[in-house]
Protein backbone atom coordinates (compact mmCIF):
# COMPACT_ATOMS: atom_id res chain seq x y z
CA UNK A 1 0.00 0.00 0.00
CA UNK A 2 1.80 3.24 -0.77
CA UNK A 3 1.76 5.70 1.61
CA UNK A 4 0.16 9.18 1.24
CA UNK A 5 2.49 11.95 0.31
CA UNK A 6 3.81 14.27 2.75
CA UNK A 7 2.24 17.59 3.75
CA UNK A 8 4.58 21.40 3.16
CA UNK A 9 5.58 23.23 5.76
CA UNK A 10 6.78 26.57 4.62
CA UNK A 11 9.74 28.22 6.69
CA UNK A 12 11.57 31.19 6.17
CA UNK A 13 14.76 31.46 7.80
CA UNK A 14 18.17 33.33 8.58
CA UNK A 15 20.70 31.45 7.13
CA UNK A 16 22.51 31.12 10.29
CA UNK A 17 19.74 28.28 10.74
CA UNK A 18 20.11 26.44 7.48
CA UNK A 19 22.57 23.96 8.66
CA UNK A 20 20.59 22.90 11.66
CA UNK A 21 17.02 22.03 9.81
CA UNK A 22 19.19 20.44 7.30
CA UNK A 23 20.61 18.26 9.74
CA UNK A 24 16.75 17.43 11.24
CA UNK A 25 14.39 17.20 8.23
CA UNK A 26 14.57 14.08 7.45
CA UNK A 27 13.65 13.23 11.14
CA UNK A 28 11.10 15.18 11.03
CA UNK A 29 9.66 14.47 7.66
CA UNK A 30 9.73 10.60 9.01
CA UNK A 31 8.06 11.55 12.27
CA UNK A 32 5.39 14.02 11.21
CA UNK A 33 4.95 13.55 7.55
CA UNK A 34 5.59 16.99 7.03
CA UNK A 35 8.10 17.89 4.13
CA UNK A 36 10.23 21.36 5.03
CA UNK A 37 10.02 23.75 2.08
CA UNK A 38 12.65 25.83 3.15
CA UNK A 39 13.76 29.57 2.35
CA UNK A 40 16.97 30.91 3.54
CA UNK A 41 18.93 34.02 3.47
CA UNK A 42 19.32 37.36 5.19
CA UNK A 43 17.21 37.96 7.84
CA UNK A 44 15.44 41.25 6.79
CA UNK A 45 14.46 39.84 3.41
CA UNK A 46 13.24 36.94 4.93
CA UNK A 47 11.03 39.11 7.30
CA UNK A 48 10.51 41.32 3.91
CA UNK A 49 9.30 37.69 2.29
CA UNK A 50 6.41 37.18 5.29
CA UNK A 51 5.23 40.76 5.49
CA UNK A 52 4.75 40.96 1.57
CA UNK A 53 2.53 37.39 1.95
CA UNK A 54 4.89 34.72 1.30
CA UNK A 55 3.59 31.50 2.63
CA UNK A 56 5.38 30.62 5.89
CA UNK A 57 4.39 28.35 9.30
CA UNK A 58 7.66 28.60 11.01
CA UNK A 59 9.62 31.83 10.74
CA UNK A 60 13.57 31.86 12.52
CA UNK A 61 14.90 35.22 12.64
CA UNK A 62 17.09 37.27 15.83
CA UNK A 63 14.88 37.75 18.68
CA UNK A 64 14.81 41.58 17.88
CA UNK A 65 12.85 40.81 14.65
CA UNK A 66 11.03 38.00 15.87
CA UNK A 67 9.60 39.98 18.82
CA UNK A 68 9.03 43.08 16.24
CA UNK A 69 6.99 40.34 14.36
CA UNK A 70 5.17 39.33 17.55
CA UNK A 71 4.47 42.58 18.67
CA UNK A 72 2.49 43.75 14.29
CA UNK A 73 0.69 39.91 15.42
CA UNK A 74 2.75 38.25 12.78
CA UNK A 75 3.92 35.07 14.72
CA UNK A 76 2.45 33.77 17.89
CA UNK A 77 4.11 35.31 20.94
CA UNK A 78 3.88 32.01 22.59
CA UNK A 79 5.07 29.86 19.98
CA UNK A 80 8.48 31.83 20.27
CA UNK A 81 11.46 29.43 21.39
CA UNK A 82 15.05 30.37 21.49
CA UNK A 83 17.78 28.06 19.52
CA UNK A 84 20.00 29.77 20.65
CA UNK A 85 23.55 32.15 20.11
CA UNK A 86 25.17 32.33 17.06
CA UNK A 87 28.73 34.54 16.98
CA UNK A 88 29.92 36.25 13.82
CA UNK A 89 33.37 34.31 12.50
CA UNK A 90 36.01 34.79 10.49
CA UNK A 91 36.56 32.24 7.25
CA UNK A 92 39.56 30.94 5.01
CA UNK A 93 39.62 28.66 2.09
CA UNK A 94 40.02 24.79 2.80
CA UNK A 95 43.59 24.44 2.89
CA UNK A 96 44.81 27.98 3.82
CA UNK A 97 46.51 28.76 6.57
CA UNK A 98 44.81 30.18 9.79
CA UNK A 99 45.05 34.01 9.88
CA UNK A 100 45.79 35.75 13.76
CA UNK A 101 42.35 37.52 14.01
CA UNK A 102 42.51 37.67 17.93
CA UNK A 103 42.53 41.51 18.48
CA UNK A 104 41.95 44.60 16.93
CA UNK A 105 44.96 44.88 15.98
CA UNK A 106 45.60 41.28 14.45
CA UNK A 107 42.32 42.16 12.67
CA UNK A 108 42.96 44.79 10.85
CA UNK A 109 46.14 43.45 9.79
CA UNK A 110 44.55 40.19 8.51
CA UNK A 111 41.93 42.20 6.90
CA UNK A 112 44.41 44.52 5.22
CA UNK A 113 46.20 41.45 4.25
CA UNK A 114 43.76 39.70 2.23
CA UNK A 115 42.75 39.90 -1.73
CA UNK A 116 39.04 39.73 -1.30
CA UNK A 117 36.60 39.73 1.56
CA UNK A 118 33.35 37.79 0.98
CA UNK A 119 30.44 38.76 3.69
CA UNK A 120 26.70 38.88 3.53
CA UNK A 121 24.49 42.00 2.38
CA UNK A 122 25.15 44.76 3.97
CA UNK A 123 21.81 46.24 4.34
CA UNK A 124 19.60 42.71 5.38
CA UNK A 125 21.75 40.35 7.07
CA UNK A 126 23.30 40.76 10.35
CA UNK A 127 26.64 39.69 10.06
CA UNK A 128 26.88 41.62 7.18
CA UNK A 129 25.78 44.67 8.76
CA UNK A 130 28.05 44.14 11.51
CA UNK A 131 30.83 43.59 9.15
CA UNK A 132 30.72 46.78 7.76
CA UNK A 133 30.15 48.49 10.93
CA UNK A 134 33.77 46.53 12.14
CA UNK A 135 35.54 47.98 9.03
CA UNK A 136 34.25 51.68 9.90
CA UNK A 137 35.95 50.98 13.69
CA UNK A 138 39.08 49.80 12.52
CA UNK A 139 39.37 52.86 9.82
CA UNK A 140 39.36 50.44 6.90
CA UNK A 141 35.96 50.70 4.95
CA UNK A 142 37.64 53.68 2.54
CA UNK A 143 40.86 51.97 2.44
CA UNK A 144 39.29 48.04 1.00
CA UNK A 145 36.26 49.07 -0.47
CA UNK A 146 37.91 47.84 -3.84
CA UNK A 147 38.28 44.20 -2.13
CA UNK A 148 34.63 44.07 -0.54
CA UNK A 149 32.58 40.87 -2.28
CA UNK A 150 29.26 41.02 -0.66
CA UNK A 151 26.56 38.34 -1.32
CA UNK A 152 23.11 38.04 -0.73
CA UNK A 153 23.53 35.82 2.10
CA UNK A 154 26.66 34.09 4.18
CA UNK A 155 25.88 30.81 2.52
CA UNK A 156 26.10 32.76 -0.85
CA UNK A 157 29.09 34.82 0.12
CA UNK A 158 31.40 31.72 1.47
CA UNK A 159 30.34 29.20 -1.76
CA UNK A 160 31.23 31.73 -3.82
CA UNK A 161 34.86 32.05 -2.04
CA UNK A 162 35.06 28.45 -2.01
CA UNK A 163 34.59 28.13 -5.43
CA UNK A 164 37.34 31.46 -6.14
CA UNK A 165 41.12 30.28 -7.35
CA UNK A 166 42.40 33.66 -5.49
CA UNK A 167 44.02 33.11 -2.76
CA UNK A 168 44.45 35.25 0.13
CA UNK A 169 40.73 35.40 0.62
CA UNK A 170 39.16 36.23 4.13
CA UNK A 171 34.99 35.62 5.03
CA UNK A 172 33.19 37.27 7.32
CA UNK A 173 29.74 35.70 8.36
CA UNK A 174 27.98 33.87 10.71
CA UNK A 175 29.48 31.05 12.21
CA UNK A 176 26.73 28.19 11.37
CA UNK A 177 27.18 29.50 7.98
CA UNK A 178 30.05 28.73 7.57
CA UNK A 179 30.70 25.86 9.25
CA UNK A 180 27.64 24.31 6.96
CA UNK A 181 29.55 25.12 3.63
CA UNK A 182 31.77 22.56 2.29
CA UNK A 183 35.47 24.63 1.19
CA UNK A 184 35.73 27.20 3.67
CA UNK A 185 37.00 26.64 7.52
CA UNK A 186 36.54 28.44 10.62
CA UNK A 187 39.37 30.28 11.98
CA UNK A 188 37.86 31.89 14.78
CA UNK A 189 35.04 34.30 16.09
CA UNK A 190 35.55 38.10 15.80
CA UNK A 191 37.51 39.02 18.79
CA UNK A 192 36.18 40.22 22.00
CA UNK A 193 35.96 43.70 21.01
CA UNK A 194 34.02 43.35 17.66
CA UNK A 195 32.13 40.14 19.16
CA UNK A 196 28.56 39.60 17.98
CA UNK A 197 26.21 37.08 19.50
CA UNK A 198 23.13 37.01 17.35
CA UNK A 199 20.18 34.65 19.55
CA UNK A 200 18.10 33.03 16.86
CA UNK A 201 14.15 32.54 17.68
CA UNK A 202 12.05 30.20 15.92
CA UNK A 203 7.82 30.97 15.62
CA UNK A 204 4.80 30.03 14.26
CA UNK A 205 3.56 32.36 12.14
CA UNK A 206 0.10 33.60 12.78
CA UNK A 207 -1.36 32.90 9.30
CA UNK A 208 0.33 29.44 9.37
CA UNK A 209 -2.58 26.66 7.73
CA UNK A 210 -0.23 23.86 9.85
CA UNK A 211 -0.32 25.56 13.23
CA UNK A 212 0.64 22.32 15.13
CA UNK A 213 3.32 20.65 12.59
CA UNK A 214 4.82 24.04 12.97
CA UNK A 215 5.14 24.03 16.53
CA UNK A 216 5.92 20.57 16.48
CA UNK A 217 9.19 21.64 14.09
CA UNK A 218 9.87 24.60 16.27
CA UNK A 219 9.47 21.34 19.81
CA UNK A 220 12.45 19.43 17.55
CA UNK A 221 14.47 22.64 16.78
CA UNK A 222 15.02 23.86 19.85
CA UNK A 223 14.67 20.74 21.85
CA UNK A 224 16.93 19.62 24.72
CA UNK A 225 17.83 16.36 23.11
CA UNK A 226 19.30 17.85 19.76
CA UNK A 227 21.47 20.49 22.09
CA UNK A 228 24.11 18.61 20.88
CA UNK A 229 23.37 18.97 16.86
CA UNK A 230 22.61 22.51 17.83
CA UNK A 231 26.03 22.38 19.15
CA UNK A 232 27.97 21.11 15.97
CA UNK A 233 26.01 23.39 13.77
CA UNK A 234 27.53 26.93 15.42
CA UNK A 235 24.85 27.76 17.83
CA UNK A 236 25.53 27.86 21.34
CA UNK A 237 23.21 28.09 24.97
Amino acid sequence: MAHPSPSILHLLSGGAAQGLVTQLQDRFRSQHHFEIAGTFGAVGLMKDGLLAGKPCDVIILSQALISQLAESGHVQAASERPLGAVKTGVAVKTGEPAVDVGSAAALKAALQAACGLYFPDPMKATAGIHFMRVLRELGLDAELAGRLRPYPNGAAAMKAMADCNEPGLLGCTQVTEILFTPGVELVAALPKAFELATVYTAAVCTASQNAQAAGELIAMLASPGNAATRRACGFEA
